[in-house]
């Protein structure tokens, strides 16, 4: 996956003149911050320097892990065409993009970002989106509602106590669709489960990409997430002082409406595996059970669809 030509092209622009070094000095001092999930009262990115060590380095990977599951979302509700969204945490604008890149018919977004450095360079590219009605603030509103409201890459700095505020207030601020997104690690899994027990005693509906409200029935070591590869640029690969020209983003996310949806039967989750003649899927099924499903050749059309299946696809 790639980011959207407009993007691309302004954050092309915002690391003209950079020197490598500085860029890749401030992508390690960032990428620390952000795996040891620091909580030290300050902005991951603090000055502009790290924020387009941001743009260079996460935003692409971020971008598709919002992407892939705001697919989801449409997978299953395929009616759903959201006009107005909420973002809360917003960087440079990531869920505004990949919200619009997926329903061109959103019209209106409301930005909430502290940090000052990730706010400017957010509110420079945002009306290159395509969206006319656009409102960057440092505090969420105070009321109104949205039919879709993101949160992304945010609960990991937050403490359990700021993690549950912040889940009721935006869940009060969505008038049709909240959608939750993690770091693919055991703990961004853990918050992904402790929003999701809050939601569902709130009354809402689930959308993705669990195919059940029952107890989740993954059990440590394993855990629930999900795969993106993104293709990286030459200063994608100047910060992460990389060879290989793609990355794979491992993500958790959750989302849940105040609308009930069809659900699908299963959802694959982990990488199928195929072999001569056969593949074999594990599902997370409609029962609430996980299983280990083997589909071989013999079985004719549904081995044909099996083989075309991906992580993280519906069944």
């Amino acid at each position: 996956m790639e980011l959207p030509p407009a993007l691309r092209q302004a954050v092309d622009a915002a690391l003209e003149g950079i020197a490598a070094r500085d860029l890749a000095a401030a992508s390690d001092a960032l990428s620390l911050r952000y795996r040891g999930e620091v909580r030290d009262g300050r902005f991951h990115v603090s000055d502009d320097l790290t924020a387009r060590a941001y743009l260079a380095a996460r935003l692409p990977a971020t971008y598709a892990a919002i992407r892939a599951a705001l697919d989801a979302v449409a997978d299953v509700r395929p009616a759903f065409a959201p006009r107005s969204l909420l973002d809360f945490g917003a960087g440079p604008g990531t869920a505004l993009w990949a919200a619009s890149d997926c329903w061109p018919e959103l019209d209106a977004a409301t930005l909430i970002e502290a940090s000052p450095s990730m706010r400017k360079f957010g509110a420079e590219f945002a009306p290159a989106s395509g969206i006319t009605q656009l409102d960057w603030r440092t505090d969420a509103p105070s009321s109104g509602q949205s039919d879709l409201v993101t949160v992304a890459y945010v609960l990991d700095e937050l403490d359990p106590v700021q993690r549950t505020g912040l889940v009721q207030q935006l869940w009060s601020r969505t008038s049709d669709t909240l959608l939750i997104v993690e770091p693919g690690t055991p703990a961004g899994w853990q918050r992904i489960l402790d929003a999701r027990d809050l939601l569902l005693k709130q009354g809402a509906h689930l959308i993705a990409p669990c195919p059940h409200a029952q107890t989740c029935p993954l059990l440590a070591p394993d855990w629930c997430h999900f795969s993106r590869r993104v293709s990286r640029s030459r200063a994608h690969l100047q910060a992460k002082g990389a060879e290989v020209p793609w990355e794979d983003e491992k993500f958790s996310y959750l989302a849940v409406s105040r609308n009930s949806a069809a659900l699908p039967a299963a959802r694959v989750i982990a990488p199928p595996r195929s072999g001569s003649g056969k593949v074999e899927l594990k599902l997370c099924q409609s029962d609430g059970q996980a299983r280990a499903v083997l589909v071989t050749k013999r079985e004719g059309d549904r081995y044909k669809k099996a083989r075309r299946l991906g992580w993280g696809d519906p069944l």
